[in-house]
């Protein structure tokens, strides 16, 4: 390889680098240590809106990514819960890097995110970070819903 090539080489990866730090930034995450955060949401925004009620289902919503490890970690988790609940818990996944109002709508800071609402559509408790479906049922029986 002779002087020319090597100086072409290294401008690409760097050209490459860069273009991967400014995409990163525009998603406006940061992944590092098993969970994915946004920068801190401005204090003017209003506060979180609580979902619509649909169905008098208990439900789980879990907020995260197709490409986030620790979201790619609980989705067979979620799977499972939304197969073997089916009819006694709703169980909901929104992708925040595709829909990023989700994420401001709901007051996300860290990927993935678990919001568990009672049948009225009341936020009970949120997770951030992987949650594992043991501990994910023991909550549900901590706030009196058997599954």
């Amino acid at each position: 390889m002779n002087k020319w090539q090597k100086l072409l080489i290294v401008i690409a990866l760097l050209g490459a680098v860069a273009f991967v730090v400014e995409h990163k930034k525009r998603q406006g995450f940061v992944c590092a240590g098993g969970v994915c955060t946004l920068p801190p949401r401005d204090a003017a925004q209003p506060d979180v809106a609580e979902p619509p009620a649909q169905k008098s289902l208990p439900r789980l919503l879990d907020l995260g990514a197709g490409k986030c490890v620790p979201c790619k970690m609980m989705a067979p988790i979620l799977d499972e819960l939304k197969t073997a609940y089916a009819g006694k818990l709703e169980v909901v996944f929104i992708d925040v890097w595709e829909n990023k109002q989700a994420g401001e709508q709901y007051g996300i800071r860290v990927i993935p995110t678990q919001i568990f609402y009672n049948a009225e559509g009341k936020e009970l408790f949120r997770h951030e970070g992987f949650f594992a479906k043991e501990d994910i049922l023991a909550k549900w029986q901590e706030f009196g819903v058997n599954l």
